[in-house]
């Protein structure tokens, strides 16, 4: 099973890698063209909305009730039956997006409105910063109908991992950041609003998206017409499971929209320092927090249906070693090279040395998160494979509210940096409390391997956090070199800093390549 999974995971992160690699160029052509300044404000808040709900209609909750579902249709029902339930969810899950995506084109002043709070005010007042909410409206109409595309790709793309098929719904958002890469050099320059075109780049990527899916359903005989069934006996288990998911699996979405919501209120550029750290921080989330656990849920499923609990127990081991051994260098490396790398990627056009500087806390401050994002991740599947969403929908309202008190803390005094500590420490508390209450259950906990696996892993990662800190040039070199040699030394560390680390592991006892979903000494 161990092989397996690997080769899974390796699988959607060779996939993601190519799509995060295309985002990052995506945003590094959006800061050359709008820099963090009020056209870069209104794209990002059009774009979060609709990506926000992505997260509840399709990845989120839906895929975390739906796969488990499938997978004991699959496990113990014919193919008929399995074909039958896809035709309802599909129908169903259709007319209900449907319906929210057009509510969504018609009401996107009410929505510019409510989660930019600030804009709308200073809009009531006749005030300069009042244009931001009348362009984020007109933009959320255009971006909007992105919802429906990808809620029918995020349902093909769980079929297709149900039946192993994970490289084809890894790669999909290939398309969506070729699609507004597209619209950045060629529409967006040419516009009055370049924001316009940019979001007419993730419409047409949505749309893509959506029809690239269909080829490879056809292959599996997935492909099926859709039908309404909201009292389908497997639509009812899904929705069923999916209502509490809908708040619980969203927690970290919920939290950014509230980053958003009191951004708006802060000087302008808040919202894009906020947004350039936080694609940088999905980078890694998505290579291996969001891959790992896309391959242990179906895994994890099946051991649940087969009422294997000492395997189930195995996998969830597995997932966690995994996420600490990529996890935590990749969060010590984002904080010691965080100002590097903004530097790199982004800092030409109409980006600054200011926005550079800017961005790099709040960058620091959410990469302090991520082995909680990912842990999250991961550990969540341990609730959602055994059809239980309550659970962690307490722990997210707990979460959630942990989050408004700490902006409060945290906002004051720290600005727009204080909104990523917060939402960094309410992932710390959600990841802490689904860990508790796997072990409470009886359902996992960490093995004895796997606390002397993460001890090893933590010596070496400090090791090359002292290897980068040693290396690491000046400020004053990194502006006096030109594009090219800056890019060569953040390789030359990001090189070194690997090398250490791999090292240090080898020297330790740990083969990363010969990692076993079992619980046996180091």
């Amino acid at each position: 099973m161990s092989k397996k999974l690997l080769r899974s995971g390796l699988i959607v992160s060779a996939m993601t890698l190519i799509s995060r690699v295309l985002g990052l160029v995506r945003d590094v052509v959006i800061a050359n063209l709008m820099g963090a300044g009020s056209s870069a404000d209104v794209f990002f808040f059009a774009n979060k909305i609709p990506n926000f709900l992505r997260r509840l209609f399709a990845e989120g909750a839906f895929a975390q009730a739906f796969v488990p579902v499938l997978t004991e249709y699959q496990e113990k029902e014919s193919p008929d039956a399995t074909r039958e339930l896809l035709s309802k969810v599909c129908g169903t899950l259709g007319v209900l997006v449907t319906v929210v995506t057009l509510v969504g084109v018609i009401a996107s002043p009410v929505l510019a409105a409510l989660f930019g709070t600030g804009w709308f005010v200073a809009w009531l007042h006749g005030e300069p910063a009042g244009a931001k909410f009348e362009l984020a409206a007109m933009v959320l109409k255009i971006t909007f109908p992105y919802l429906w595309f990808i809620t029918f790709t995020a349902l093909a793309g769980s079929v297709l991992n149900t039946r192993g098929r994970f490289a084809v719904s890894a790669f999909t958002p290939v398309f969506l950041n070729v699609a507004i890469i597209a619209a950045a050099i060629y529409l967006a320059p040419g516009m009055t609003q370049p924001e316009i075109g940019l979001g007419i780049g993730v419409f047409v990527g949505g749309l893509v998206q959506f029809l690239f899916q269909i080829p490879f359903l056809l292959r599996e005989n997935a492909l099926v017409k859709p039908s309404w069934g909201w009292h389908h006996p497997g639509v009812v288990k899904i929705r069923t499971l999916m209502l509490p998911a809908l708040f619980g699996v969203s927690v970290s979405q919920i939290n950014l929209l509230l980053d958003t919501f009191i951004a708006s209120f802060l000087m302008t550029g808040s919202i894009s320092w906020l947004y350039y750290s936080d694609r940088l921080l999905e980078f890694p989330l998505g290579l291996f927090g969001i891959a790992i656990a896309t391959v242990i849920l179906p895994a994890l499923s099946k051991k649940h249906v087969n009422a294997h609990s000492e395997g189930f127990s195995q996998t969830m081991d597995w997932g966690v070693r995994a996420i600490l051994l990529l996890g935590l260098p990749a969060m010590l490396g984002l904080i010691v090279l965080a100002q590097p790398m903004l530097m790199v990627l982004f800092m030409r056009g109409a980006f600054s040395l200011n926005d550079v500087q800017m961005a790099s806390y709040s960058l620091m401050a959410y990469g302090s998160g991520l082995l909680s994002f990912m842990m999250v991740k991961v550990l969540a599947p341990g609730y959602y494979s055994r059809q239980d969403t309550k659970t962690p929908v307490r722990y997210g309202i707990v979460a959630m509210l942990s989050n408004m008190v700490f902006n409060l803390i945290f906002a004051i005094p720290f600005g727009y940096v204080g909104l990523a500590i917060a939402t960094s420490l309410s992932a710390l508390l959600n990841g802490t409390m689904l860990y508790r209450g796997l072990k409470a259950k009886g359902v996992y906990q960490f093995s004895r391997y796997t606390w002397v696996f993460f001890a090893k892993v933590l010596v070496s990662a400090l090791v090359m956090v002292g290897v980068l800190v040693w290396l690491l040039p000046s400020q004053q070199s990194w502006m006096a070199w030109h594009i090219g040699e800056r890019g060569w030394h953040l390789v030359r560390l990001i090189c070194a800093g690997t090398i250490s680390y791999l090292l240090m592991l080898l020297l330790l006892g740990i083969r990363p390549w010969k990692m076993k979903a079992k619980s046996s000494a180091v």
